[in-house]
């Protein structure tokens, strides 16, 4: 199975497990999304009263200069430790 088959395997299976995750392995699955689908992060940081919307940037900003390749598969492994501890 290709990477990209294993991402998307991941991505569809993430959203089966039967119980919410964390904030904070929440906020590294976004992190690892965003930086495998889109790339370094491009947009400035929200406002100080969009407490979600900066958390979910700082995630993403701190995976800057990761390959999006490498973020591939950090999210593929990431998905399989979460799915192990809640299943």
């Amino acid at each position: 199975m290709s990477l990209d088959e294993r991402f998307e395997t991941a991505a569809v299976e993430v959203k089966n497990i039967s119980k919410l995750p964390t904030n904070e392995e929440l906020l590294e699955l976004y992190a690892l999304f965003k930086q495998a689908t889109v790339g370094d992060i491009d947009t400035q940081r929200p406002g100080m009263l969009d407490r979600k919307g900066r958390a979910k940037w700082d995630a993403w900003n701190g995976k800057k200069g990761t390959s999006q390749n490498a973020a591939k598969e950090a999210y593929v492994d990431y998905v399989n430790k979460i799915i192990q501890k809640y299943k």
